[in-house]
């Protein structure tokens, strides 16, 4: 059975820090690119970030772009996301998805992407 299980969600006020992870069963995680995805309350999908399957390469939308970092551990099959300087406006539900690794359309839909992970939750509130 595929999985994508992420973790490291919560609250964090203006400015601090969160280290989201996102580990992967049943399939061969090494061979895949592979995205994070958020959704803010009310609103659409939007992507976030991507990196390609050795590693090697990596995209960030604008709105994230200096702030937050992907990168994974193939051997723990493992994605991260650090983020730093958080917004308010960062809050969202946080997904993890398997799909190609450049830089997408800001608004994206579920099917762009493979297999999906169940998300997990960040605020970002004073």
């Amino acid at each position: 059975e595929v999985q994508l299980v992420e973790s490291g969600g919560g609250l964090v006020q203006p400015g601090g820090s969160l280290r989201l992870s996102c580990v992967a069963s049943g399939f061969t995680f090494s061979y895949y690119d592979i995205n994070w995805v958020r959704q803010a309350p009310g609103k659409g999908l939007e992507w976030v970030s991507a990196i390609n399957s050795r590693g090697g390469r990596t995209y960030y939308a604008d709105s994230v772009k200096g702030r937050f970092t992907i990168s994974r551990d193939n051997a723990k099959n493992t994605l991260y996301l650090q983020m730093n300087s958080l917004k308010t406006e960062d809050t969202a539900v946080y997904y993890c998805a398997t799909g190609g690794a450049y830089v997408h359309p800001p608004t994206v839909v579920a099917g762009d992407f493979g297999y999906w992970g169940q998300g997990t939750q960040v605020t970002v509130s004073s």
